[in-house]
């Protein structure tokens, strides 16, 4: 592989490297698209700073957008993002559980 991919993926997976953005990719699971009121409002955050989580997320094309009147509504463009955010989470299932075994074993 070249170094180009090494550089896109690393792109790719620092779009999902904060919190904010995980919730708004989770939020959007079960949903065809939503508002970004709704998404702020959910998320319980002020709606610049979900605004600007959003659009690192549609940068890296995770995200789509379409203007509605004068709401903006978002969708997930490649759905297979949640098989990756599954993955992480049965490695840290995984993580945890090791590290609880551990304690168990020294304690």
């Amino acid at each position: 592989m070249n170094y180009m991919f090494f550089e896109l993926s690393a792109a790719f997976l620092k779009a999902l490297s904060h919190p904010t953005r995980i919730q708004i990719l989770e939020r959007l699971k079960n949903e065809e698209e939503l508002c970004v009121c709704h998404i702020y409002e959910d998320l319980d955050l002020e709606q610049s700073n979900v605004s600007q989580h959003l659009k690192i997320l549609k940068d890296k094309g995770l995200l789509t957008s379409r203007k509605e009147g004068l709401k903006v509504m978002y969708s997930v463009r490649y759905h297979e993002i949640f098989d990756v955010l599954d993955i992480i989470k049965n490695i840290l299932a995984k993580q945890l559980k090791e590290a609880h075994d551990q304690l168990k074993k020294e304690g």
